[in-house]
């Protein structure tokens, strides 16, 4: 009979993973909401608004540690160069680039037909992977 212990180290715990890692996305996406404060007037742009909630709640993921790449493709889809998404993770365009995209064009390329659906920047001409 296997310990809790035993059995603590061994289950497969693949699951449970992408469910914490969901859980801390909806956490932070709220966080972000609450920082940023009531969404702005008809007069101003509400794309705007909606693209620095997304930028706020990924900050928060890489400064708390987690696995942004759900962030970042979804920074990609709405259209967010790697320029924004450098800067709300604190490093250089090039390593932003370098770090998740081939996972973004795999996700958003998935056939490799160069259609990567949505308004994707198109801002990687100068970038090498």
């Amino acid at each position: 009979m296997n310990s809790p212990i035993d059995t603590a180290l061994t289950l497969p715990c693949d699951d449970a993973v992408r469910a914490a890692e969901a859980a801390a996305a909806g956490a932070a996406f709220s966080q972000a909401q609450k920082l940023l404060g009531d969404r702005p007037g008809p007069q101003s742009d509400p794309e705007q608004w909606n693209v620095a909630v997304q930028l706020l709640a990924f900050r928060i993921e890489c400064a708390a540690g987690f696995n942004a790449l759900g962030s970042v493709i979804g920074l990609r889809r709405w259209g967010v160069t790697w320029e924004l998404i450098a800067r709300a993770a604190g490093t250089s365009r090039q390593a932003a680039h370098t770090r998740w995209s081939a996972q973004v064009r795999a996700t958003l390329d998935r056939y490799g037909t160069g259609e990567m659906g949505g308004p994707v920047a198109d801002d990687e001409h100068d970038l090498s992977e």
